[in-house]
This record gives C-alpha cells, structure tokens and sequence, in this order.
C-alpha cells in the first residue's frame, strides 16, 4: 500500500535524497514521497493553527482592553453617585439635628411660657378677689357716710328746733357730737377715694396682664405652628420609607412599644399639668406634637432594628440583582469589591449562625425584630460567633470566594418571616432618610 501511495505522489513530490558525508564515510537518506506529503501536511496544519490562535488572542487582548475601560467607567460613575448619596445622606443627617435641635429649644420656650401663662393666671385670680374686696369696702364706707350724714342731719335739726335741751343735751354737747360725726364723714369720704383709687388700678392692672396674655397666647401659636411643621417633616419620611419597604407602621410601632413599656422612660407620654382645670386648647395642642414626638422616636428605634443600610461603606459595584438567574432564582443581592473588604451589619440584631455552608460559603446570619433576618455569605473572615448581639453598622466579616461563587462578592439576603424579599426594596426605601 505504501509503495502504491509512493508511485502515485512520486511525480508531484519525487523522492529526495539527503547525502551525510563525513571523513571517512557518505550516508544518505531518502524523503519517500509520502514522507514530503506528511511533513507539508503537518507544517500546512502547524501554520494555520498559529494563525487562527494568535488571531484569537488578540481578539481577547482588545476585547478585554475595552471591557476593562468600561469597568472602569462604570466604577467612576457608581463611585461618584456613593460619593453624592453619602453626602445627601450627612445633609440629611445635619437636617434632622438642627430640626431635634430646634424642636428641644421651642420646647424649651413653651415650658417658659406656659409657666409664665399660669402666673399671669394666678396674679389676675388675686387682682380680681382684691377688687371684690375693695368694692365690698367701698359699699360698706358708703352705708356708714349715709348712716353719719343722717345722723349728722337729725342732730342739725334737734339743734335748730331746741329739741336738745328737753333731751337732756347742752349745745356744747350737741355741737361736739355733730363735730365728731363731720370728722368720722371725712374720714370715710378720704377712705372710699382711697379705695376708688384702689379699684381703678386694679382694673387697669387687669387690663394690661389680659393683653399681655392675649400677646403670649399669638406667640404660643406662632410656636407651636412651627413645632408642628417641623414635627411632620420629620416623621413623612420615616413613614414613607416604612411603606415603600411593605411594612406596617403601626405594627412597627406596637411592636417597639412592647419592648420600650417601663413607666418613667424616655418614651412616657408627657402631659401638661393643668391643676385640676379643664384642659386649655394649648396644653392638648403641645400634648399632640409631644404625641408626635413620641412617635418619632418610635420611628427611629425601629428603623435601627431594620435592615435600611447598605452592608458596605467602601467602594463596591452591584453585580447580579434579585431575581431569576440561569433558570434558578437568585434570592439575594450581590455587592462585588476587593477581596477582605469590610462587611457590616445593616441593623440591630442577634447572630444566629456564624461558619461553613454548603452554597454559601462563610455565611453569617442576623435575627432581627419584625420576623427579619439578613445573610451574608461567601465570606472570607467572619469576626462574629453566635448568640452575639449587634448593632447597626458594626462589622461582622469580610468579603471573600468561600463556597460557590465565581469571584470575589458578598450575597446579601433579606428574609421576612422565612421568605426571601429583594434588599434594595429596603435600600432604596431609605436613600431619602439615611
């Protein structure tokens, strides 16, 4: 067969012959035909095959050039909206003081005020007792001029008509009786001017303390107006996050309550005393926005004991969301950044599971209040143990490869009551609070 082949090639490809020639000897060696169709065949295949491998490498370089440019604008631009969400977010926060700092200074005043108000109060129940009591004088000096005038007038007359003398009475005695009773009218006459001057004062007293507190009640309003519009700012966006999240705000608030019922806290409700009255209309409007308040705080609590952080600070990028994935369904969030970046925890909690599991890798899981837990796995550290408790934003491990993963990056979860829920509803939820 191989001689056939041989006869066949041998006019294309006739056969060579390589001569050795040493010193004392000449050697030769034959190239058959077939031999020169393998040998090109070879080289053809060798050639092409570097061709096409060198065209695919760089193919790859290029591809991979760009794709890398791309990343890094992608970084560029996702850093640079991080930068502006933390900077909205510290503008947030000195918003939120100034309007606490705000609210406890108006406070503050109203407690002032409203001391001031019940003094005014008081000062104006005793002007008016002090009043009564002059008038009561007065009528009574009053009575006793009329009594000593008719006295003074029947003495005149006993004295005109000689009826003194068939009494018993000297003129002497009659003239010093009616002299006394002049003194006594004079007397009583100077004590009612006295007393009428008394009573105008009062009233004019009156009237200036009802319009100094006609004054403070229009302060008291201007205050409490802005009170209440600082109040509602405040807890709108509370509320709103609380909704957009899917959450009940008054099961969050009861819920808080339960563990916040100690009587003599910082969450007692706070009533102004009204001593026995009836309760004026300012004291149930301060004890409305002290309601408010109330509420307020029991907003901040439970957004504490709720996931609305993000689980890193450093840089990172969101690579595969929430959903169906490759036919299976992705139950989390993935965070990518650089291997050992530090992991937090988005809200207050209790460590439940803290080491190895299959999918996940290094896996830590959190409890928290309203039938909430967060995951975070593939970790390459974890720096909690369970049974710990933890608060917002402390760290508990580190990025990393661990289980099945592709690259390095944290799977956040969420789960409520069990069922797996998209985190950045929660992130989101909160971009315009925190």
């Amino acid at each position: 067969m191989i001689r056939k082949l041989n006869h066949l090639l041998e006019r294309r490809f006739p056969e060579r012959r390589v001569f050795l020639r040493s010193d004392n000897d000449t050697r030769y060696l034959r190239i058959t035909p077939l031999t020169q169709v393998v040998a090109i065949t070879g080289s053809t295949v060798f050639a092409t095959w570097m061709i096409i491998a060198t065209a695919i490498l760089l193919m790859d370089s290029i591809g991979s050039g760009n794709l890398r440019e791309q990343s890094s604008r992608d970084l560029v631009l996702f850093e640079t909206r991080v930068a502006e969400l933390a900077h909205e977010r510290d503008m947030r926060a000195e918003e939120a003081a100034a309007a606490q700092a705000r609210f406890n200074t108006a406070l503050a005043q109203i407690s002032d005020m409203q001391s001031q108000l019940l003094a005014s109060e008081e000062r104006v129940r005793e002007l008016e007792k002090g009043v009564d009591v002059v008038q009561t004088n007065l009528r009574r000096a009053l009575k006793d001029r009329d009594a000593a005038e008719a006295d003074k007038a029947q003495l005149i007359a006993q004295r005109d008509g000689g009826t003194a003398a068939a009494n018993g009475m000297s003129a002497e005695e009659v003239e010093a009786t009616v002299d006394v009773l002049a003194a006594a009218l004079a007397d009583t006459a100077a004590e009612r001017d006295e007393m009428v001057v008394s009573a105008s004062r009062a009233l004019q007293m009156a009237d200036n303390l009802e319009t100094d507190i006609k004054l403070m009640e229009e302060k008291n309003d201007r205050i409490f107006t802005q009170l209440e519009d600082a109040v509602t700012i405040s807890v709108a966006p509370l509320d709103k996050m609380f909704k957009s999240a899917g959450m009940d705000p008054e099961h969050l608030i009861a819920t808080v309550k339960k563990g916040y019922s100690g009587q003599g806290g910082p969450l007692t409700p706070i009533t102004f005393s009204t001593k026995g009255g009836m309760i004026d209309p300012d004291s149930m409007r301060a004890n409305a926005i002290i309601d408010k308040m109330d509420r307020l705080n029991l907003y901040r609590i439970a957004a504490q004991k709720a996931p609305f952080a993000l689980p890193l600070k450093d840089a990172f990028r969101m690579t595969s969301p929430f959903g169906p994935r490759w036919g299976r369904m992705h139950e989390g969030q993935d965070f990518a950044a650089a291997y050992g970046t530090p992991l937090y925890a988005t809200a207050d909690g209790v460590v439940t599971f803290a080491g190895w599991q299959s999918g996940y890798g290094r896996l830590v899981k959190i409890q928290h209040e309203f039938g909430i837990e967060t995951r975070y796995g593939h970790q390459s550290q974890i720096l909690v143990k369970v049974g710990q408790r933890v608060s917002r934003g402390e760290q508990i491990g580190a990025m990393g490869n661990s289980g099945r993963s592709t690259g390095t990056h944290l799977h956040y979860e969420i789960r409520v009551q069990g069922k797996a829920v998209d985190p950045m509803t929660y992130i989101k939820a909160a971009n315009d609070v925190f």
